[in-house]
């Protein structure tokens, strides 16, 4: 992010990811400790009633706080939330961008709310959130 104030409506974070393959969800097992099969074994995803196999929540949400953290210094970084909005499907190529939503100041800190979304190459919302940044 440059020096000068964000304005309302500025879009300040923004960073594509390539399509999430088959050893990049082995890899997020390994790494997280998260071992559920319904993200590495088809046949497991297929009894549950799902096409594939999908990407985990948390590194939807990894891959928004890479976004972020890279258009803002994490020592800059208040708050960060976000909440799950959709399954990610193997294949996605997902898309993170934050937007300026207002200009506040808390504890004589000038700060600014941003809007985040994380959209796969059809558009559709996987992961929507907020983040409190100092300008």
């Amino acid at each position: 992010m440059s020096s000068s104030v964000p304005a309302v409506g500025d879009r300040i974070v923004h960073k594509e990811f390539p399509p999430i393959t088959r050893h990049r969800l082995a890899l997020y097992c390994g790494a997280s400790g998260d071992h559920n099969p319904i993200h590495v074994d088809i046949d497991f995803a297929k009894q549950a009633g799902f096409p594939d196999v999908f990407a985990h929540g948390m590194l939807v949400m990894g891959y928004l706080g890479q976004a972020l953290t890279d258009a803002v210094a994490p020592s800059r970084i208040r708050s960060f939330s976000s909440r799950f909005a959709a399954i990610t499907q193997l294949g996605a190529a997902l898309t993170c961008e934050g937007t300026v939503t207002e200009l506040i100041e808390q504890g004589g800190e000038k700060r600014a709310k941003v809007a985040l979304t994380t959209k796969d190459q059809n558009g559709e919302i996987k992961l929507a959130g907020e983040a409190i940044i100092a300008l």
